[in-house]
């Protein structure tokens, strides 16, 4: 898998990612400490708000800005919105209202919202070969997995020794570093698309999706990653602390064991692909989560004590595995359906329809979840993702003669 590190474009490319990701990990930390510093009590509203503004800016704005910047040469796209993105942390720490918070959110997240499927957009153009490219996939779920690992329990660390607004400077450091290697890349000849009406350019990625069976079934299965997802980032504080009565340092053991099945697929994934087609490795993954997740509702609801405890540790741990079953090879699928030419507003479509369904999945998960408790709220995502299966299955029907 490290093989693929030896390509120079694709290598400074991954470190820029791998160090804007560290950077945006601290920059979460911080801003929680801000919001109770400016709003106390209130702190989780601000906090709740934000979150709400960046999935509204990750839905409405990818297509927008993929649209409007489709005939503008990537390599700027992605040092812009890198400079845009340490502007917005240089301003945080002098922020005074809430506001204030919400209008820089919306602009840090509108740049992320640029620049991610952009980059997505750029590698499989720098890695043409399919083997490579799939290798490039393990590592940016890795990275994605271990970010979310490493990055609280560093910003941790400096905290001790630090105050948080010094947090905010990491951040900027880390967005600073990505533009210079971006900068630093030597991107390949990318065709630009002939100039066409905007309304063409904002409803091309979706009408690819539309067009091919096999990105409309991953529109179905992003709904299923979007229901135990859901369920994972937002209600696993509550079933640890609430439900289970357990300390605060076994939260982050659940989430590290969903991760650390996340990471053993995402390692598993360019062999086993080398062996079969990308369709029974998703579809099993879409099939096994909402069974595992109504597993989990059984284990809540009627196991009690430290086998609970262990059961379910096992069940984040395959609900980690079978998330990246689906997250880790799409983007072979979006390769597949996509061109040159369209190829950036096909991954800015899948950016902005993934993260639909997350916006509606999360707070389904932590307003409903908190009115009818865990397991009712898990027999309804289980029920919605099983739809979402389903409806995948049937739209995804093998060839006659599938051939690798």
């Amino acid at each position: 898998m490290i093989s693929v590190l030896r390509n120079p474009t694709y290598a400074k490319l991954f470190s820029a990612q791998i160090i804007a990701l560290m950077g945006t990990g601290l920059l979460t930390v911080a801003l929680g400490l801000l919001a109770f510093d400016i709003a106390a009590g209130d702190a989780g509203v601000v906090m709740g708000v934000a979150m709400s503004i960046k999935m509204i800016a990750y839905v409405a704005v990818a297509p927008i800005t993929t649209a409007l910047l489709a005939r503008l040469p990537r390599k700027p796209v992605l040092i812009g919105a890198d400079l845009i993105r340490a502007a917005v942390a240089v301003s945080l720490p002098f922020v005074t209202e809430a506001w204030q918070i919400y209008l820089l959110i919306f602009l840090l997240q509108s740049a992320s919202a640029t620049f991610t499927p952009t980059f997505q957009a750029v590698t499989p153009s720098v890695l043409p070969d399919e083997n490579d490219y799939t290798r490039a996939l393990s590592l940016s779920r890795l990275a994605y997995d271990l970010e979310s690992l490493v990055s609280p329990m560093l910003a941790a660390a400096l905290l001790t020794l630090i105050s948080y607004h010094n947090l905010f400077v990491g951040t900027v450091i880390g967005f600073l570093a990505s533009t210079a290697l971006v900068a630093a890349a030597r991107f390949p000849r990318i065709d630009t698309p002939p100039p066409t009406r905007f309304l063409d350019r904002l409803t091309r990625g979706v009408r690819a999706f539309w067009a091919n069976r096999e990105l409309r079934s991953l529109m179905a299965l992003n709904l299923v990653v979007a229901t135990t997802t859901a369920m994972v980032i937002v209600n696993t504080v509550v079933l640890v602390q609430g439900d289970l009565g357990r300390p605060q340092p076994d939260v982050a053991l659940m989430l590290a064991a969903y991760g650390a099945g996340s990471m053993i697929i995402a390692l598993s994934v360019p062999k086993l692909l080398e062996r079969v087609s990308d369709r029974p490795v998703m579809l099993t993954g879409g099939i096994a989560l909402p069974v595992l997740l109504l597993t989990a509702v059984g284990v809540i609801a009627w196991m009690y004590g430290m086998s609970q405890w262990i059961a379910l540790l096992f069940l984040w741990a395959l609900l980690g595995a079978a998330t990246s079953s689906v997250l880790t090879p799409s983007p072979r699928l979006l390769r597949r359906g996509s061109s040159e030419r369209n190829r950036a507003a096909v991954f800015a479509a899948q950016f902005s329809l993934s993260h639909a369904c997350f916006l509606a999945t999360y707070p389904l998960a932590g307003v409903l979840g908190a009115t009818i408790g865990l397991p009712a709220i898990g027999l309804v995502l289980a029920t919605i993702g099983a739809t979402g299966a389903v409806l995948a299955v049937l739209t995804w029907r093998p060839p006659v003669r599938e051939s690798r």
